[in-house]
């Protein structure tokens, strides 16, 4: 059993470089096993290509992020910049639910997403192209019969709509993750209610704006995430984070929960290789 498990991280991003393989090994050297999210077809390719090197501790789960349903924003840390982004055709991606099926066969898949609603930056006209390629994924997600990864930034009440209208569409055990959880109490309730399960990372070393909704959803649902190479935690703030720095993510989590770190660690590890059958 791994120390720790950084249930959602981009190790495979542009972001890393040439670096990415150093900082898959990093963490693993430290016992600490990982899930490389997609956000597109690229990268989720490159995700399943990343993990099916490695003969155990590396994942890979597959989808395609609201924001690459519309054009209107490029990130150079995921896509790269100049020459390196003109291999990528995520903007204004519309979800291929065959593409992604046939990327999900691979055994080292675990998850579909990051996949969801986000209203942050967004066009009007795109609500109902995220609105589709979640509903989509919602399927793919019980077809392929791994749970989703679910994004959500300033949409939770139609997010939780439309959890709700395809209740009976989602995976019977361990349907999903929330990753990095923003919501409120009430929608941690819902979220509960559906069986979800929630990740938390970096940002929770470096302000308290966390600490209840970590009390009110409690160990038994939680799972530690890194969300490389973003919102590295204290004490790497405003640096590029990876996957090693989880351990201050589970630290941090005990100190709020006021339990050991190893309570922490065993709990969130259990947690991640229930819900990802790993």
């Amino acid at each position: 059993m791994p120390k720790l498990i950084d249930a959602h991280t981009h190790a495979h991003f542009a972001a890393y470089g040439n670096e990415s393989g150093a900082v898959i090994s990093r963490a693993l050297e430290q016992d600490i096993w990982l899930v490389n999210v997609g956000t597109q077809r690229d990268t989720s390719r490159r995700a399943v290509e990343v993990a099916e090197q490695y003969p155990e501790g590396v994942y890979a789960a597959i989808g395609l992020h609201p924001i690459h349903t519309g054009k209107s924003f490029h990130d150079e840390q995921e896509l790269g910049g100049g020459e390196a982004a003109a291999g990528f055709t995520s903007r204004g991606e519309e979800f291929d639910y065959q593409y992604y099926k046939k990327l999900g066969q691979s055994k080292k898949v675990v998850a579909i997403g990051e996949c969801g609603l986000d209203y942050f930056r967004m066009a009007e006209d795109t609500k109902a192209k995220q609105r589709s390629a979640f509903e989509q994924q919602i399927v793919l997600s019980k077809e392929l019969d791994v749970p989703l990864m679910v994004h959500c930034r300033d949409g939770f009440d139609d997010l939780l709509d439309i959890l709700k209208d395809n209740r009976e569409g989602l995976r019977g055990s361990y349907p999903g993750i929330s990753h990095f959880f923003a919501g409120t109490q009430e929608h941690a309730q819902t979220l509960l209610d559906l069986g979800f399960y929630f990740t938390f990372g970096g940002v929770i070393t470096f302000t308290r704006d966390y600490d209840d909704i970590i009390k009110y959803i409690g160990l038994e649902k939680i799972m530690v995430e890194t969300d490389a190479p973003y919102v590295a935690p204290e004490p790497y703030r405003g640096k590029r984070n990876e996957p090693v720095y989880v351990r201050y993510v589970a630290e941090k989590i005990a100190e709020i929960l006021s339990v050991s770190f190893e309570e922490v660690a065993r709990k969130t590890t259990e947690n991640a290789r229930q819900v990802f059958s790993i």
